[in-house]
């Protein structure tokens, strides 16, 4: 997962969202703690060494062996698991043959429906991670071992649920993440299918802690203002006891992870993130610290909404016309406004405290005026980058 998200969004959150005690009563899970957790040790075991080059090959062959176990079908040419990954420079000579460097991994499960089960719905995340530098093993607990447990355990529930979706669910593990985005990017470049197909891809990168190691009990969802239906989706699946959903436009942060071949295509999407951490790109990212609870309050969200979804009798379409939410307003001055008053906490420059007085003045404005235009968002897009480049 990129950087520059942790600051922004830790100011951000810590101010709007609730303790984990003060949430309201939600749903019981299907997915448990002991269900991600043995994912997650495996992975990011120090016999797997950070998940690269070889060892990343060891990480693919888990994915698949799991996919077996739950009894999916394969997802590539003949009968295949896997999907090779060239090196970015294609080999024209016929007698010589691109290099393979990696491999995607994929399982399906056919829908239940006629008419529906041509419409596909994507789960996938991204299991590489940079391996080992120094001599010191980058173990990726949460980037991204914790994603893909989440991804292995709404298979297993679906594979074994007594009735199948109606549509039909890919289950896919990209490799080369940390390389950017080769594995998915390769993936929407070469599809097993007619990429129109796909009615909506979610993916999942760094869901085992919390933004800043700060105790809040959210997960952030990025993308659903390209499909108002997963607006209302996420309404009505509501969340998990003890889960708090926070929505974000993914315009704010631009591409972090493997949503953006996706996103170019202009497939619904959305991105699931509990936010970076201290650990983050570190050798100190190890599962001893990871927070299964969390982990699988995530994964029983996104099966709920992956079978909301499934089972729905429209599909979710993209739009390019995100309509404001004043909200994003609000959070920006509450943002300016923490900046303001941080002090020694956070000394600004008197070039940073310009930047931070104007945006403040103009939110306020907007929220005197009570409307929030295309082109007040446009603004709001452009301050908020300002604000990631020049003051955090």
């Amino acid at each position: 997962m990129a950087t520059n998200l942790r600051v922004f969004l830790l100011i951000l959150f810590v101010a709007i969202f609730a303790k984990a005690d003060d949430l309201p009563n939600g749903w019981e899970g299907a997915i448990k703690p002991e269900h991600v957790r043995p994912h997650v040790e495996f992975l990011a075991s120090r016999d797997l060494a950070g998940r690269s080059g070889a060892n990343s090959a060891k990480a693919a062959d888990y994915l698949a062996k799991q996919f077996r176990d739950c009894k999916l079908q394969p997802l590539f040419a003949d009968g295949s698991f896997d999907q090779p990954i060239p090196t970015s420079a294609e080999v024209d000579s016929s007698d010589e043959s691109p290099r393979i460097v990696g491999r995607n991994v994929g399982a399906w499960l056919e829908g239940s429906d006629p008419k529906l089960r041509n419409e596909l719905i994507v789960i996938g995340v991204h299991f590489d991670h940079l391996g080992t530098r120094g001599g010191k093993v980058f173990r990726g607990a949460d980037d991204n071992a914790s994603g893909t447990a989440m991804m292995l355990e709404v298979a297993r529930q679906l594979a074994v649920a007594k009735q199948r979706p109606k549509r039909s669910i890919v289950f896919v593990g990209f490799d080369l993440e940390e390389q950017l985005l080769w594995g998915s990017r390769w993936f929407v470049a070469h599809p097993p299918f007619e990429l129109d197909r796909v009615k909506l891809f979610i993916t999942a990168d760094m869901i085992g802690r919390s933004l800043g190691d700060l105790p809040l009990p959210t997960i952030f969802v990025m993308g659903s203002e390209h499909a108002p239906r997963m607006k209302l989706l996420l309404d009505d699946v509501g969340s998990p006891r003890g889960l708090e959903v926070a929505r974000l436009g993914i315009d704010l942060i631009g591409v972090r992870s493997d949503y953006g071949p996706f996103w170019n295509e202009k497939i619904p999407f959305l991105f699931f993130s509990t936010g970076e951490h201290p650990d983050y790109h570190t050798p100190r990212d190890v599962p001893e610290k990871l927070d299964f609870d969390k982990i699988a309050r995530v994964s029983s969200l996104v099966l709920k909404l992956v079978e909301a979804t499934a089972n729905a009798d429209g599909a979710p379409e993209w739009t390019d016309e995100v309509q404001p939410n004043i909200d994003e307003v609000k959070a920006i001055h509450r943002i300016t406004d923490l900046l303001l008053q941080a002090g020694e906490k956070k000394p600004l420059t008197d070039l940073q405290r310009l930047i931070v007085t104007q945006a403040q003045n103009k939110c306020q404005q907007i929220l005197d005026r009570g409307t929030f235009t295309a082109d007040d968002r446009k603004w709001l897009i452009r301050i908020s980058q300002l604000l990631l480049l020049s003051v955090f």
